[in-house]
């Protein structure tokens, strides 16, 4: 198997209004030995963390839904996603970013959070990973309404749904975002749930 040799030449920002859009040139070798300049656009919003909290004997999970405006101007009818909490790292741990965003977003106040897996969600144009996790939740976590930061723009709906009913939102498209599908089918083929 050819690892290609990579050597970066150029790096030109296109925009850095919300995150930072590069323009990147570089030479990559060829399993020839020959070398090709190559140039692509590589989208820098950090890295980031998910997590998905279940009821063991309930056999419940809390998910989030909220507008995503990518989502809609790609032809999802009314902008909104059911997805697992999830956030930016910030310079933070991974596990500490999703403690943080567990509380903001769901008004759980975890201590435990079980790192499952790290996957490059879109690889051919985002730079971001993401950290997976899951952890076990009970009623009396709950410290407060969740719904996101006011100031961030986070307008957040809490859902606590039972697992065996998530699996038929994916299935008749209700659950359409990949890093709840993967955390969800995680939960189904590891037996937790």
């Amino acid at each position: 198997m050819h690892t290609p040799q990579v050597t970066i030449n150029q790096t030109e920002i296109l925009s850095d209004n919300w995150y930072t859009l590069n323009k990147v040139t570089y030479s990559i070798s060829k399993k020839d030995g020959t070398t090709e300049i190559q140039s692509r656009e590589a989208y820098d919003r950090g890295n980031g963390a998910v997590i998905l909290l279940y009821h063991k004997t309930l056999k419940t999970v809390i998910l989030t839904r909220q507008f995503r405006l990518p989502t809609y101007i790609n032809g999802n009818q009314d902008g909104m996603l059911i997805e697992a909490c999830a956030g930016l790292l910030d310079n933070d741990h991974p596990e500490e970013c999703i403690k943080r965003e567990t509380e903001e977003e769901t008004g759980y106040k975890i201590s435990n959070a079980e790192k499952i897996f790290e996957a490059y969600m879109s690889p051919g144009s985002v730079t971001e990973i993401l950290h997976f996790f899951i952890a076990e939740y009970s009623h009396d976590m709950k410290i407060a309404d969740g719904g996101g930061l006011e100031e961030e723009g986070e307008h957040i709906e809490v859902l606590e749904l039972p697992f065996d009913k998530t699996l038929g939102m994916i299935d008749n498209g209700e659950i359409r975002d990949a890093k709840t599908i993967m955390l969800l089918q995680h939960l189904r083929i590891k037996g937790i749930l």
